[in-house]
């Protein structure tokens, strides 16, 4: 059975092989430099990306910094 978890505020099914936060952003073809991540309510340090599970049920949010003025 495939892992569900709601990324960015949607239901979606990661690839198998998306087992981290680090590989489930790879896979969404984003730059992990320009994001901060969010998982279940708590932050996840850059440098923690590869080793931050995704499991089953996790609400994650990637969060894209946009710059102004």
């Amino acid at each position: 059975m495939a892992a569900t978890i709601i990324l960015n505020g949607k239901p979606v099914s990661p690839d198998a092989r998306a087992t981290t936060v680090g590989a489930l952003i790879a896979a969404q073809g984003i730059d992990p430099s320009h994001v901060v991540v969010e998982v279940n309510r708590e932050i996840v340090r850059r440098d923690d990306f590869d080793r931050c599970p995704v499991r089953d049920g996790d609400v994650i949010e990637v969060l894209r910094f946009v710059g102004g003025g």
